[in-house]
């Protein structure tokens, strides 16, 4: 395995009520697929956000290439070159594709940014490029969000829950573009998901979450047993 690019450990967020996420820990080398699975309200989303900096964590380290990044603001997580697609999009409605892209820009500035890339991967976004992003379908505010954050080229991606509300033909296109980005381009990627079909697609090996705790970590074999991820999806 690679050096490690990401590591979380003994990570604790939440909000007034309480932790959420429970002392977790998880490493991600260099040029993975990492898949973090688990039902509705286990904790997933509040990690991510905490991951990106939109949620303050309240103990534990997050490190990206060997730096410290827990008390960095989101902003400063995205300049280093970790891109987010959180979950529902979060596109702005009332601006056009080109206006929600040209907002990635701030991502790893050091980086030249990469309409090219995005519009090879989602060529819909260079058609509707001066069409307001409320008006596109489901999947194409998908493309949009990725698109969005692969603007500045980030080495690490965290995705929360990339096929959500979206059809199945999509989520397909959306699967083949991710394993692009990781094969052929070397992109890290950390993914929240619950779709069994596009995590076996795209995922190296995965973390089950529970009650905001890792509770399993699965090798790609494991991965690849529906059965038993259906099983887990449902603890």
């Amino acid at each position: 395995m690679s050096e490690a690019l990401f590591e979380v450990h003994e990570l604790r967020a939440g909000y007034a009520g309480g932790d959420i996420v429970q002392g977790v820990s998880f490493t991600v080398a260099a040029g993975e697929t990492v898949a973090i699975i688990g039902r509705n309200g286990v904790g997933k989303t509040t990690l991510m956000r905490a991951l990106i900096g939109a949620l303050r964590t309240r103990n534990g380290s997050i490190r990206f290439r060997g730096r410290e990044i827990s008390r960095l603001a989101a902003e400063d997580r995205a300049r280093m070159g970790v891109g987010y697609v959180p979950q529902g999009r979060q596109i702005f409605r009332d601006l056009t594709v080109g206006e929600n892209l040209r907002l990635g820009e701030r991502i790893n500035t050091s980086e030249p940014n990469n309409y090219k890339l995005v519009f090879e991967l989602f060529p819909r976004l260079r058609e509707r490029f001066r069409q307001k992003g409320g008006t596109l379908s489901g999947g194409e505010q998908q493309a949009l969000a990725l698109g969005r954050a692969l603007v500045g080229q980030p080495e690490l991606l965290l995705l929360d829950e990339p096929s959500e509300g979206i059809q199945p033909s999509i989520i397909s296109e959306i699967g083949m573009s991710l394993r692009h980005l990781n094969l052929d381009l070397g992109l890290t990627i950390v993914c929240v998901e619950q779709n069994v079909g596009l995590i076996q697609s795209i995922a190296h090996r995965g973390y089950v979450l529970d009650k905001g705790r890792i509770v399993a970590a699965l090798a790609r074999e494991s991965l690849s047993d529906r059965q038993q991820m259906v099983r887990y999806l449902s603890i």
